[in-house]
This record gives structure tokens, sequence and C-alpha cells, in this order.
């Protein structure tokens, strides 16, 4: 059985990069039921980033998975046997979550050789990275994923992004300070375009699901 893993970088459990990543599974699911899709929420556990321990570059007992034992060393042993790879997360301050960041940390350090500077994965896969964010395309200051997303690129090709603009901060305006921002004119936009980018996820995971169940039927 082939298995997607989701990494939810939102601390939030139902709303906007939430949403967008449960469009991808049902996108997956709609497919075959023969593709394994698991959720994680990084909120949810407890770890830390790379600990600079270098228990991953030891001579004669290098690794590709990091060493470190916490509550992300099975994620991350799970992520290497996986045959697709989804990572979403809210734009904070252009960038994604910390916790995000600190997972990528862990994930993409073991790959990198320190002997030739290759970039190496487990195994290779498709790799789609979600953006939710309050910028619209206009006008954002979204840095992505960063230097994450050159190793993930090195390591298993070109990923597919996915980028939801201008979603709402919250479900309430007039209960925060945020006159800012124009709820009538974040809610003209959700409504010509959130629907939208959920089925732009739902799609990507149909797409997902077709290739990796194309590899079952061929042995890949």
């Amino acid at each position: 059985m082939k298995k997607v893993i989701i990494i939810d970088g939102g601390p939030r459990k139902n709303f906007n990069t939430a949403s967008m990543l449960q469009k991808f599974a049902d996108g997956v699911a709609s497919v075959s039921s023969d593709i394994e899709v698991k959720t994680i929420r990084l909120y949810g556990i407890d770890y830390k980033g790379c600990m600079s321990c270098m228990a991953c570059k030891v001579k004669g007992k290098a690794s590709n998975i990091c060493k470190f034992k916490d509550a992300l060393t099975p994620i991350l042993e799970d992520i290497a046997n996986a045959d697709g790879l989804v990572l979403g997360s809210p734009i904070y301050f252009g960038d994604v979550t910390g916790q995000m960041r600190t997972f990528l940390e862990r994930l993409t350090f073991p790959w990198l050789s320190y002997n030739d500077y290759s970039i190496t994965a487990p195994k290779k896969m498709p790799v789609v990275l979600v953006e939710t964010m309050n910028g619209t395309p206009e006008r954002n200051n979204s840095q992505g994923y960063g230097s994450m997303e050159y190793c993930i690129k090195a390591a298993h090709g070109e990923p597919e992004r996915l980028i939801a603009y201008n979603t709402y901060q919250v479900k309430n305006y007039e209960r925060f300070e945020l006159a800012g921002f124009s709820e009538e004119n974040k809610r003209q936009y959700r409504e010509e375009h959130w629907e939208e980018d959920l089925q732009k996820a739902y799609e990507a995971g149909k797409r997902m699901a077709e290739r990796l169940a194309s590899l079952s039927k061929y042995g890949g």
C-alpha cells in the first residue's frame, strides 16, 4: 500500500491551513482507498529542532534520517518510507511557522553530505508545499519555505506549490483590534476565491494519488 504523509504546521485545527490539507487528503481518497493518508499536526507533538549532535554524520554510521530521539523520530522514519509528502503552513512575518521550520531542520539536515555537499533523501517522492497567508498576490512578503525549499527541490525534484492568499485571520473581525483590515473586502475576496483554493488542493491530491496509483500498477 502506498502512503502519503501530510504535515500540518499550523496552530489551528480547523482553520485555513488545516482545511486546505483536508481537501488534499479528500482528493487522494477520491482516487484510491489503497493509498493511506496520514496527517500529523506539529503543534500537537513535543519535539525540538536540530540539536547539532552530528549523529547523522558519524563515520561508518552516517544516516539521512535524524537520529535524535524524541516524539518527532518515528514521524521522520515514517516519512523516509512514504511515497508522497505534503507540507502545509500559514505564513507569519513572511515565513512558515516556527514549528514547521524546526521540523524541516530535522528532516533535511541529515540529507546533506558534508563530504561532497550533495543532498539525498532516503527515498525520492512527490512533494507539495501549501501556504496560506493574509497577503494578496499583489502585496505579500512571503519567503515561502525559504532555504528549506532548496533542500526539498535538490532531494525530490521541483515541488508543487499551492498558495491561498488573503485568507481570514479570524471569524469575527468585530471582536479584535484589526482596524487595518476591511472585513468586507476580506469577505468578498473569500467568497470569490476560497472555494477555488480548496478545489485546487483537492485536485492536487487527486494528481498525487493518480501518480502513485500508476507507479503501483507498473511495479514502482
